[in-house]
């Protein structure tokens, strides 16, 4: 069983829960922390995003040993996840979404992985459905336009990203990568915090070993495949995406790489979206996602190059190691392929 820190010692890990509506999920997750294998020294903070359905009412009443942190407005993921990590007092940080659930060794699994590595490290563990149990990724890897590709070989641990759904960091570490950009809001920011600490020399893992259940696209309504085969996604989800990723894209590329793909990434996403638009019938496709996107990127032009600056310059890695985690076959022709258009919701 999790031990609890007790007054006058000190966390381990600081497991924090970014919960906004989550009443159907949270007891799920609570639990999944704090019946842990392994006597881990664990603190639990969870940051209400002004919740409409009493889930912060419920976890204040419930579990009285969870550090509630109430907003009184709807503030996002990377801000909720930065006020935490903030009031933190473990050597590690968890990253753990509401709609996610440990399995029990998960925490004594991440801190010997982290202690035989001997160095700072981004560690995460492999994903699997909450609902069918089937394993949805090791980690990703990413295609040239930064769409993450799942892994699924547990033999290869060195990856692009590993999902913030449940994202192992040392607090040290996270304070010299600067946390989440507040202005991305929600989506890609795991993927922003793992290209910026591989491009600072630091590893991205996924462990092989243990895991935790997710009900993968709860939050932002769709971006899984269907009993029917076909992928489903929000309007709202997919303009987050393709506009973070963007961003992403813009501030962590190496020059060469950068300056060959973001051109063709641009062009590509106006041919996607004038598509998508033609094939539904829906002209609030290309405006509210794709056009939304490139007017995001020249509206924060200023705000990207200054974060660029900041990130490229403590860069310890060539474009050849960055680009070992790329896999070359473009995730949306694969998926496309697989499950033919994708609905959007």
């Amino acid at each position: 069983m999790m031990r609890p820190h007790s007054s006058g010692s000190e966390p381990l890990v600081s497991v924090c829960i970014a919960n906004y509506n989550g009443m159907e999920v949270i007891d799920d997750c609570l639990r999944s922390v704090l019946e842990q294998e392994g006597h881990i020294p664990v603190e639990i903070l969870v940051h209400d995003d002004a919740s409409s359905d009493g889930s912060a009412a419920y976890i204040r009443d419930h579990y009285p040993n969870v550090t509630l942190i109430e907003s009184i407005e709807n503030v996002g993921f990377c801000i909720a996840n930065n006020r935490m990590v903030k009031r933190a007092s473990g050597e590690f940080v968890l990253l753990l979404n509401n709609d996610a659930a440990l399995f029990p060794d998960a925490l004594a699994t991440l801190h010997r992985a982290a202690q035989n590595i001997g160095r700072p490290a981004i560690l995460g563990l492999p994903q699997y459905d909450f609902d069918t149990g089937a394993l949805l990724d090791i980690g990703s890897l990413f295609d040239p336009l930064l769409n993450p590709v799942p892994n699924l070989d547990p033999h290869r641990n060195e990856v692009g990203m590993v999902i913030g759904a449940c994202l192992w960091i040392p607090k040290r570490l996270w304070n010299e990568l600067g946390g989440f950009p507040e202005w991305f809001g929600s989506i890609a920011e795991d993927m922003y915090l793992c290209c910026r600490a591989r491009l600072a020399g630091h590893a991205v893992l996924a462990l092989p070993d243990s895991g935790y259940r997710h009900w993968q696209g709860k939050s932002f309504g769709g971006g899984k495949i269907t009993q029917e085969n076909r992928l489903v996604t929000s309007k709202r989800r997919r303009a987050l995406s393709e506009r973070n990723k963007t961003f992403v894209m813009v501030t962590t590329y190496p020059a060469l790489l950068l300056f060959s793909l973001l051109p063709l990434h641009l062009t590509l996403l106006l041919i996607e979206g004038a598509l998508l638009t033609l094939l539904k019938g829906d002209g609030s496709i290309f405006g509210d996602i794709y056009w939304a996107c490139l007017k995001s990127v020249w509206q924060m032009r200023a705000r990207l190059i200054a974060l660029r600056r900041e990130v490229q310059a403590p860069c310890r890695i060539g474009s050849a190691a960055f680009l070992a985690v790329f896999t070359w076959m473009p995730r949306k022709l694969s998926m496309l392929m697989r499950h033919g258009l994708p609905k959007l919701t």
